[in-house]
């Protein structure tokens, strides 16, 4: 690798060709049928647009955007706690969480609280208002939010069923103390043995497939967890940009980009690709209804609709945040700190001018159900 490649040209490790989309034409076959085969039995419905996303022709209003309300210096992080699962590891003056340390390796700092809240604007945004897909029905008893980071989802979740009993877990305790009553946080690690409890009518995972190590024993573990009749839900995002009008180049930096992630998250046994492909562990799991919700996410405020502006405007902004969150995980993969500066320099100038490249994204929302005769173990 050359320690100090140039702003234009930077070089990037590569992955294998099974890990890494390695061309043009094999991107445009796996929008084509990522989600057929991802899960052959599991019905899938388009929500969105699902033809061309109509660009906008003239500039954007300034002021279209003009956030009010928005402290960006709040935190949620406080708390008296002093069990050593509250503790924090610093570097490069980034907060990293200390419980099972080195197991996520995204800081759990303000900014990146911040862009977890940010997120979840977004797709509140992307549905229109809804909080998941799966049909729960009116009156769920038992909800558990699984990687409930600041806990965000949850609370909503508590506030729109204030029967039920809400339980979100992290391996972060960054969550507030001052929640509806029927909401509490725990510090954990779904990847060990199940210690939540059992009989739950709703397991919620957000963005969640993509950094478990094992995909499949944490769907196992639910399934067997939840009761009969219960639904499973993962809200994923798939980083690979595609793009309908031509304006995206055969060797779009952002694709780039992609690739990098892809490679740099393998190095912690994570594969940042499964989004489209959750619905092949939920049918071995045993989960029946297979189903999913595929929606287009354009970056940048390129789109006419002026809630996909929005939805757009979101996602750059997630995507310039993030880049200051990934210097411990592209430092795995051997580059150098001038490496990564220059990487995200890169990114950055091409995430401004976002609105010349009509780029868009799928995000996917999985759902299923525990038969009805199945057990809780």
């Amino acid at each position: 690798m050359s320690s100090n490649p140039g702003p234009e040209e930077p070089s990037a490790p590569r992955s294998s060709s099974q890990d890494v989309p390695a061309s043009e034409d094999e991107r445009a076959e796996r929008e084509e049928t990522t989600v057929t085969t991802a899960a052959p039995a599991a019905a899938v419905e388009e929500e969105g647009p699902t033809d061309v996303i109509e660009a906008e022709d003239g500039p954007v209003e300034e002021d279209e955007f003009l956030a009010e309300g928005w402290d960006s210096t709040s935190s949620n992080a406080s708390t008296s706690v002093t069990s050593s699962v509250y503790h924090h590891a610093y570097e490069n003056g980034r907060r990293y969480h200390a419980y099972r340390y080195g197991r996520y390796p995204i800081p759990n700092d303000d900014l990146e609280q911040n862009r977890e809240d940010m997120r979840h604007a977004s797709m509140l945004e992307t549905t229109d208002g809804k909080l998941f897909f799966a049909p729960i029905g009116d009156n769920p008893g038992k909800i558990i939010d699984i990687g409930t980071g600041t806990g965000i989802w949850a609370i909503e979740m508590g506030d729109l069923f204030p029967s039920a009993e809400i339980l979100g877990l992290d391996l972060s305790p960054i969550q507030p103390t001052w929640v509806p009553p029927n909401v509490r946080f725990i510090v954990d690690d779904i990847e060990d043995e199940w210690a939540s409890g059992s009989g739950w009518d709703y397991a919620h995972f957000r963005n969640m497939a993509v950094i478990l190590r094992d995909l499949q024993k944490a769907v196992n573990q639910t399934f067997r967890h939840l009761k009969p009749g219960g639904w499973i839900e993962f809200q994923e995002t798939w980083g690979m940009p595609f793009c309908e009008d031509g304006t995206m180049p055969s060797d779009d930096i952002m694709v780039r980009y992609f690739e990098l992630c892809t490679a740099a998250m393998a190095k912690f046994g994570m594969n940042v690709d499964l989004g489209p492909k959750v619905g092949e562990y939920l049918e071995r799991a045993g989960f029946t209804n297979v189903s999913c919700v595929r929606k287009k996410m354009p970056m940048g405020t390129w789109a006419k609709d002026k809630r996909l502006r929005l939805i757009g405007l979101y996602v750059r902004e997630l995507a310039l945040h993030s880049l200051a969150s990934l210097g411990k995980v592209f430092a795995n993969l051997g580059m150098s700190p001038t490496e990564i500066e220059v990487w995200g320099a890169t990114v950055r100038a091409a995430l401004k001018e976002s609105d010349k490249v009509h780029r868009y994204y799928y995000h996917y929302f999985w759902y299923a159900q525990k038969p009805e005769g199945g057990s809780i173990s």
